[in-house]
């Protein structure tokens, strides 16, 4: 189905994708490596992974019959640059929620190959049971690296993944190639040090990643962690910001390019941290519809406005 997948492309492309490509729906084999780091507890309080961890070994229980896999990467990067007083978020966040903006271009997509094929299909998008990055790995949008990033040689890693699996049987990518060789430029500029090496290879300490504790984690943040946290509010760019794959240069013109989707864009204006650590629940309601920091909870954003404003961020 040669022709039907260069159409697929083709649909991607005119939905904004910047990636594309497609791998058998077969078992992860990453699996076991994801049940050990469960195992381990460094998961930390993000429960669901652990429930969901037998839905993930394999697709039959997301669509039966699944027979391929189409990965797709949606570039999101912008400036944004730290400024005191003011909540800083992650890129990926700065603008509408990403699981909206994915989801409804892949269910066009989906949509559209219904019609000319005949076919079932399911949207992934991050909240499924799925280990996507290692199928987007295989349909060749990257590969992992140290900050267990999925790394394009050619475009860097600012961009979010959507899959949507299909009954389908389409012709398969090469998986991607590439690694980090010695940099260590993420390892050693992560405030927390959260990405550790263990059983033979670099692994994310959830439990002291800024972005869990800035997101996820409820209640307090420990002591010996609150002061590196910084200037983050929601999430945590560092270990992308320094990374050589991030950085511009002539030779690669599609590396840190701005992102072209409208959805992504900061357009939501942040009341100051002195007004955010104190936040209503009206007030909280507005400001974070149909956007990702809404994840952190009315609880959680106060404890993130005290926390940049007890590490001088006035």
């Amino acid at each position: 189905m040669a022709g039907i997948k260069d159409e697929v492309v083709r649909r991607a492309q005119a939905e904004g994708f910047d990636l594309v490509g497609v791998c058998a729906a077969e078992a992860p084999a990453t699996w076991p490596q994801y049940a050990e780091w469960v195992a381990k507890g460094f998961h930390g309080e993000m429960t669901y992974l652990a429930k969901s961890l037998d839905l993930r070994k394999d697709l039959e229980g997301l669509l039966p019959g699944a027979r391929s896999v189409l990965a797709f990467a949606l570039n999101y990067n912008q400036p944004n640059p730290p400024v005191n007083g003011v909540p800083r978020i992650a890129r990926y966040a700065l603008g509408r929620d990403y699981h909206k903006v994915l989801r409804s271009k892949l269910k066009r997509i989906g949509t559209w190959l219904e019609e000319r094929e005949t076919c079932r299909w399911r949207v992934c998008v991050d909240s499924a049971p799925i280990l996507e990055r290692e199928f987007a790995h295989r349909a060749g949008l990257g590969w992992f690296g140290k900050n267990s990033m999925l790394i394009n040689s050619q475009r860097g890693s600012w961009f979010l993944i959507g899959l949507l699996l299909t009954s389908l049987s389409l012709e398969p990518d090469r998986p991607a190639i590439g690694g980090c060789g010695r940099c260590r430029a993420c390892i050693d500029a992560c405030p927390t040090g959260c990405i550790v090496f263990e059983d033979g290879r670099w692994q994310i300490e959830a439990r002291r990643c800024i972005s869990y504790l800035t997101i996820e984690k409820k209640g307090d943040i420990d002591p010996e962690l609150k002061g590196l946290v910084g200037d983050w509010t929601f999430g945590c760019d560092v270990c992308q910001e320094v990374c050589p794959f991030n950085q511009p240069r002539q030779s690669q013109p599609l590396r840190a390019v701005p992102t072209r989707e409208p959805g992504f864009l900061a357009t939501r204006v942040w009341p100051t941290l002195e007004r955010l650590r104190v936040i209503q629940p009206e007030e909280w309601d507005v400001l974070t519809q149909g956007s990702p920091v809404r994840r952190a909870g009315l609880e959680g954003l106060r404890r993130n406005a005290r926390t940049n404003l007890e590490n001088g961020q006035a």
